[in-house]
């Protein structure tokens, strides 16, 4: 028995992914995006793994979800933990994913009614 929709109204969800683009809300992003669970998403200011830095995160902060999913591409990778302090301060969880985990996690919790934010780079090689 089923309890929930398919697709809850007002929410974005991410239609398709690869290596070079993000489909979110019906328009394709080629460069690093956000995607919260309402309103539009848009570029991230972050443009690779390796330029992250505090600010980059703040900002994912200063949008109050409770969860962050946070793609780092292809592959797995782990920011460092003082990049987080924004976060953790505003006590907001954050996960860390490849991005085609990322794009199926942030679908699944925001048809759950969760107020979460996908943080998705994109590989510069691809591009």
């Amino acid at each position: 028995m089923k309890f929930q929709p398919d697709h809850l109204d007002g929410v974005n969800t991410i239609a398709r992914h690869d290596g070079t683009s993000i489909w979110a809300a019906g328009r394709q992003y080629t460069g690093s995006v956000i995607v919260p669970w309402t309103g539009s998403p848009s570029a991230w200011s972050a443009p690779d793994f390796d330029s992250l830095a505090p600010l980059h995160f703040h900002a994912l902060a200063a949008l109050g979800p409770e969860l962050v999913i946070f793609g780092s591409g292809s592959r797995l990778r782990f920011p460092a933990p003082a990049l987080l302090a924004g976060l953790i301060e505003r006590r907001i969880g954050f996960e860390t994913m490849d991005n085609a985990a990322a794009c199926r996690t942030f679908n699944v919790l925001v048809n759950e009614g969760r107020s979460v934010i996908a943080a998705l780079l994109l590989d510069a090689t691809k591009r």
